[in-house]
């Protein structure tokens, strides 16, 4: 072989190479969404709730980052392993893809089937973290967010131990832990107990066929109150992760 056929090789070798970099780099990012109906994707008879991770795809743009929204109405860890849900997350995980995992709102009805100890709680945690590094994949944690109730003008807190449960994973496993808790502690607080039914699903009789008698419900939110949520959310996550935070545009979650 020739000096001018070995550069010739070289050169398509290289140019083929920087072909196949070029596509894995153009490979979206997905964003998988694990928790409970606080974030999961509302079907159309029960709208106007939301879910804030419905509000999340909007800021980013699709080619880049794809949000898969696997959240589902009343399930806590431990409904989500059994059900096979966790696993099928895992099993779609590829290099560089995140999951965020909020739960608590479920675990903690301890005296029902869905219900997790706070110790068991923490594990299935702990073990999410695992599978998703695993995959060299970035686990993120969150804290539930609150429910509205306020007493005294004071809100009041209804999680219980559950939040430091994910605080003490989070610190335990040296994982990513955005504090929703406290993140939409203020955000009520800013609005004020009269103000803040605005952010969740508060209809009149009459004015929403999915509601004919009406409804208040102040645990699952307005789509003005998700947006508020996947605001605050997407403020903490791309302050700590570079990459996230150079994919991100402007959007209603981030005025």
């Amino acid at each position: 072989m020739t000096t001018l056929t070995r550069l010739r090789a070289a050169v398509l070798i290289t140019l083929a190479l920087a072909a196949t970099l070029g596509l894995r780099a153009a490979q979206p990012v997905t964003i998988y969404l694990a928790g409970d109906s606080t974030m999961a994707q509302k079907e159309p008879n029960k709208r106007p709730e939301t879910g804030w991770g419905e509000a999340l795809q909007p800021c980013f743009d699709s080619a880049s980052v794809r949000v898969a929204n696997r959240a589902m109405n009343g399930r806590s860890t431990k409904s989500f392993v059994g059900e096979g849900r966790w696993k099928a997350i895992v099993d779609s995980l590829n290099p560089g893809d995140y999951v965020l995992i909020e739960f608590g709102h479920n675990d903690e009805k301890v005296t029902m089937p869905v219900g997790s100890s706070p110790a068991d709680f923490g594990a299935n945690l702990a073990r999410f973290v695992d599978d998703v590094r695993g995959k060299r994949a970035t686990p993120v944690l969150l804290t539930p967010v609150v429910r509205r109730k306020w007493q005294d003008g004071t809100l009041v807190d209804t999680h219980g131990e559950y939040p430091g449960v994910v605080r003490a994973v989070a610190k335990e496993k040296r994982v990513a832990l955005v504090d929703m808790t406290e993140l939409s502690a203020r955000v009520l607080e800013r609005y004020g107990p009269d103000s803040s039914t605005a952010l969740f699903l508060h209809v009149k009789a009459g004015d929403n066929p999915n509601y004919p008698a009406g409804v208040e419900d102040n645990t699952h939110f307005s789509p003005a109150g998700a947006r508020e949520m996947a605001g605050v959310f997407l403020d903490a996550f791309a302050k700590m992760d570079a990459t996230v935070r150079a994919r991100m545009r402007s959007c209603p979650a981030r005025p």
